[in-house]
């Protein structure tokens, strides 16, 4: 029987909070993907400012109540900034989804205390946009035990069979996400989820560098890596971070609270970004190695997607710090896929998973005691 195509609309906004990724895809939820379009619109300084110090203000789950009021304030600025855009896409398109993927913006994760909160008020984008509204993407899996993140990897599953067919790119095929955080999804053939695909958050992504450059400057990231090529890495700090600093265990997921830029606050400006892009590319390679080891793979391609995927300096680092001449690594634009839309993308297609009650997380993509589907569907209109 064929399967129904459904017109979905990501909402993804990430932790560098600089705005909204917007995707509109055709997909039956399974194995066929069509994409339509894709557009970034970014926060006013006023909004983005609100989001980042309600972020850097929740230490643990006790704040969360106590800013509560602070709270409900940003999540009804950001959800109307969010209506705002979405109608703005569908008059400009001319094509109503059928639904909305609405992942949020995320201001505390604790897998611990299974917790991820992330603003949004799918009542109100549901009233204001007219469509049906999935959100609430973590809870299901942090309540059957999993980490909550990342939740990326059944889409990539999706994208590396495509990559596979269409390029001819053999398994195993490692897509890294560089976002705040850095994920990686490890696919070893294309025949099952369960069993062939691996996933981790492994490592700081942008995080570090985007914090030095607020602190810094009026910008809000290393363009292409030129401030850290300009800069001089200073090897005993370095070094120091290093021996004091080890992700124990990949198995667990990341935050951006994990980290910070302490360890450089005596250097220059260019010096500081210099040495903390040495210091992620360490971890990410290091982090790339550890998921090799653990699951007796060799991943042989690379694929970088993501905002870090711009920093040049950062790749060439991670190349050179994973010192294999049989490695490949590519940017997710060589195989015809945005790589600034990625997640956008995957949230539309896991709201249509969701709308089918179809597995969204796995036990080796999150950890999960089984595979569960996630999200929310309300309808407002």
């Amino acid at each position: 029987m064929k399967k129904k195509i459904f017109i979905s609309l990501g909402l993804m906004s990430g932790t560098s909070m600089d705005g909204v990724d917007l995707s509109l895809i055709k997909s039956d939820g399974n194995n066929y993907i069509e994409y339509i379009d894709d557009k970034y619109y970014e926060f006013s300084d006023k909004l983005r400012a609100q989001l980042i110090d309600l972020r850097d203000a929740q230490k643990n789950a006790q704040d969360l109540l106590k800013n509560q009021s602070k709270i409900k304030e940003a999540e009804k600025n950001f959800t109307l900034f969010n209506s705002k855009i979405v109608n703005s896409f569908i008059n400009d398109i001319g094509t109503k989804p059928d639904l909305i993927g609405f992942h949020g913006q995320t201001i505390f994760h604790s897998a611990k205390e299974k917790i991820s909160r992330q603003l949004g008020n799918a009542k109100l984008l549901s009233q204001l946009t007219n469509c049906s509204i999935v959100n609430n993407f973590r809870e299901q899996d942090l309540i059957n035990n999993g980490q909550g993140a990342p939740l990326t990897p059944i889409f990539h599953f999706l994208i590396s069979r495509k990559i596979k067919d269409e390029f001819k790119l053999e398994f195993p095929i490692n897509i890294i996400n560089l976002g705040g955080i850095a994920n990686s999804t490890s696919v070893i053939n294309n025949l099952d989820i369960e069993n062939d695909v691996y996933a981790y958050d492994i490592a700081p992504g942008n995080c570090l560098l985007d914090e030095w450059f607020r602190k810094h400057t009026d910008k809000r990231y290393d363009s292409e890596g030129k401030v850290a090529n300009f800069g001089k890495v200073n090897d005993l700090i370095l070094n120091q971070a290093i021996d004091n600093f080890e992700i124990t265990s990949i198995k667990e997921s990341l935050d951006v609270k994990d980290f910070d830029t302490s360890f450089v606050k005596g250097l220059s400006f260019e010096d500081g970004c210099a040495t903390l892009t040495e210091f992620t590319a360490h971890l990410i390679s290091e982090g790339i190695k550890k998921v090799d080891e653990m699951n007796n793979i060799f991943s042989k391609n690379l694929i970088f997607c993501g905002g870090g995927r711009k920093n040049k300096t950062l790749i060439n680092n991670i190349s050179k710090l994973l010192n294999n001449k049989d490695i490949n690594i590519y940017n997710i634009d060589k195989f015809k896929i945005n790589g600034d839309f990625v997640e956008s993308k995957a949230f539309a297609y896991l709201a249509i998973r969701s709308l089918l009650n179809l597995p969204i997380s796995f036990p080796n993509t999150t950890r999960c005691s089984s595979s569960s589907s996630g999200g929310i569907l309300t309808k407002n209109f």
